[in-house]
């Protein structure tokens, strides 16, 4: 995914905050200066096409398949190997 000019904080909002930084500020608006940074960074968000989605989805689920299935492959070559060293129990 290219880098694009949106994914750098606007000049305006680094300017604010180094001045806002600079002067001790009361804590409301310390917070006032946080709810503005996190807007900004917000209006960043680019939400992803339906297209798009769909092949998340997709791909997130073949990995869980594959992952599901190389555990549970270990799991049954890990039982098998106990049960040929431990045998199958005491003997009645």
């Amino acid at each position: 995914m290219a880098r694009s000019y949106a994914d750098e904080p606007g000049e305006d909002v680094v300017a604010r905050a180094k001045a806002d930084s600079a002067a001790r500020r009361n804590p409301f608006s310390r917070l006032a200066l946080f709810i503005r940074q996190v807007l900004a960074e917000l209006k960043k968000v680019v939400t992803p096409t339906r297209k798009e989605l769909w092949s998340f989805i997709v791909v997130v689920l073949v990995f869980v398949i594959i992952v599901m299935a190389i555990v549970g492959v270990l799991d049954w070559l890990f039982g098998w190997v106990v049960i040929y060293v431990f045998g199958n129990g005491p003997a009645a």
